[in-house]
């Protein structure tokens, strides 16, 4: 871990496009701008894990085929996880709703389901 922390990136609908579950097999196509970002962090020396809820329970395949995505869209192998901890400074993430710290009080409407 960098000593600024790390950042977390979902990867369904916010890395790569999601249009709904097809299996653990798929993953969408990249999402440039997310991409780009990604890169220019990673380019400033800033550590960048994949945030998914694909981690949860997988085998080692399917950590191999998010890496794999990875590395072809980033060109690194991302660490894979589904866990925050006390060094993740940031969260990027598709159904996230940011809240005010010690407050309760949302920072922005979320879009409504």
């Amino acid at each position: 871990m960098t000593k600024q922390g790390w950042i977390g990136v979902d990867l369904d609908g916010t890395l790569a496009h999601y249009g709904g579950w097809v299996g653990p097999d798929h993953i969408g196509p990249p999402i440039a701008i997310m991409v780009d970002r990604v890169k220019s962090w990673l380019g400033d020396g800033i550590e960048v894990r994949i945030m998914t809820a694909r981690a949860w329970r997988a085998d080692q395949a399917d950590i191999d085929r998010i890496q794999d995505w990875a590395e072809e869209h980033i060109g690194h192998r991302l660490p894979v996880t589904c866990e925050k901890d006390y060094g993740m400074i940031e969260l990027w993430d598709d159904r996230a709703v940011r809240v005010v710290e010690n407050t309760g009080q949302t920072c922005c409407r979320p879009k409504s389901p």
